[in-house]
């Protein structure tokens, strides 16, 4: 009797992890400051062999975009699927602070913005834990610092975190000793590597040792290829020999880095024999500080709603489902990664209230997704607002101003058409103006 008891127990355990198993694994590449550009295969300047190949053999999003493009709020939406300024997240996190928010001096509307990721959002690192899946998270939070780290937001294990915008340095000593508030130097130890090197061999070590029955979600959320502007040694004398110089030349040396980084991670999968059952997202958490062409804006300048600033490169390989070397120019936004990740791992659409994105699986799959309304949001200057539709871009400033630009067709944003297209700029005036009633809470 008890034998046969046993077996039962057994057939179902091996049913379960049989079924686990069947899930596949996650790896979420998220670079910092990374512009749509800055790949090999739009500007040949970049060395990107690793990056490339990912293009090649998966699928990429060409109008991918950020709602509210700055680290800490890009970081938040990506976590969440809720657009940044629904958690009254409209900037960045002044970092070290443990004020409840922070104000930017230049902000015309002096708004309030949080210094901290509230515990009560929920993160796919939490969703996808209900799953079965276990959760690592690896370098730049930025959404607070102890205790709203990421183990309490729904990771098991962590590595490289500090409350920290961006490191001191790319060489050791990587942080100021006030932002060591994770150990770091313990967790380093006399480690005299570039950063990107030491949270790349985090990455692969846990991927060669990984031993549980669960899938696993690995978020490696780069500090690359955000200021300081120092680029790897070797990388950054190769690019002197071909020509850059200065900051640019120490720019395209962490990109390299960072596309090595990606090289050596899918490495570790196909060593660990896991590739054909293991999901890669590579994307950025905002557009580049140095020139963006031929999109306009950036980073920097006043001009972050531009194209140049909020789309960024999204890059996705899911083995057996999504075709290689294709392209979607659908626009979507990192919120929709959120539900996309709770139906590949649940098997059911995600209808979660809170939730602004949308599941893009049936992109991924070759299908049609309802048109719909991308919006925008940051509060640091005059320009503050935008809303997409379709191929149509309104982007409005707080001092009355609005433009309006087919981006399909003007890429560059060179033709401001609010006054030639004055029904198409009308009808998102009126839908952007709703969505501020309801989504921007006056806190």
């Amino acid at each position: 009797m008890m034998k046969h008891i046993c077996t039962v127990f057994l057939m179902i355990f091996t049913a379960f992890s049989c079924e686990a198993q069947k899930k596949p694994n996650i790896v979420i590449l998220f670079v910092d400051d990374y512009g749509w550009s800055d790949v090999g295969y739009r500007n040949p300047i970049f060395h990107t062999p690793h990056i490339n190949e990912l293009k090649k053999e998966g699928l990429e999003f060409t109008r991918a975009y950020v709602s509210t493009p700055a680290c800490s709020p890009s970081r938040a939406s990506l976590l969440t699927g809720k657009e940044a300024v629904r958690m009254e997240m409209p900037r960045h996190i002044s970092g070290g602070s443990e004020k409840e928010y922070n104000f930017w001096p230049k902000d015309p509307a002096q708004m309030p913005s949080r210094n901290w990721l509230k515990l009560e959002e929920v993160t796919y690192a939490e969703k996808l834990k209900s799953f079965g899946y276990y959760n690592i998270f690896i370098g730049k939070w930025h959404l607070g610092h102890e205790p709203y780290y990421p183990i309490h937001q729904g990771f098991d294990e962590q590595f490289g975190v500090t409350n920290a915008s961006h490191p001191k340095n790319y060489y050791p000593p990587y942080f100021n000793v006030k932002h060591n508030t994770n150990n770091f130097s313990k967790e380093y130890g006399s480690n005299e590597g570039y950063l990107t090197d030491v949270l790349t061999d985090k990455a692969v070590s846990f991927i060669e040792n990984y031993d549980k029955e669960k899938p696993f979600v690995l978020s490696f959320w780069y500090y690359n290829v955000h200021s300081p502007i120092v680029g790897r040694k070797d990388w950054l004398k190769k690019y002197k020999k071909e020509g850059l110089e200065g900051q640019y030349a120490e720019y395209a040396a962490m990109v390299s880095a960072t596309d090595e980084s990606v090289g050596r991670v899918r490495k570790a999968l196909e060593v660990k024999g896991i590739a054909d059952n293991t999901i890669v997202l590579l994307i950025s958490d905002q557009g580049g500080r140095f020139t963006n062409v031929p999109l306009k804006g950036g980073k920097l300048g006043g001009n972050t709603l531009g194209d140049g600033g909020a789309r960024v490169p999204f890059l996705m390989y899911y083995p057996n489902l999504a075709k290689a070397n294709n392209v979607c120019d659908v626009p979507i936004q990192t919120i929709d990664v959120y539900p996309t990740l709770v139906e590949i791992a649940s098997g059911k659409p995600c209808n979660e209230e809170q939730v602004n994105g949308k599941s893009i699986l049936p992109l991924i799959q070759g299908k049609t997704l309802e048109n719909r309304d991308l919006f925008f949001y940051r509060s640091y200057e005059d320009q503050y607002a935008a809303v997409i539709n379709d191929d149509w871009k309104l982007i409005k400033y707080r001092s009355g101003l609005h433009e309006l630009f087919n981006v399909k067709e003007d890429i560059s944003e060179r033709h401001n058409l609010i006054n030639k297209k004055i029904e198409i700029a009308e009808v998102l005036k009126k839908k952007l103006s709703n969505w501020e009633k309801e989504a921007v809470k006056q806190y």
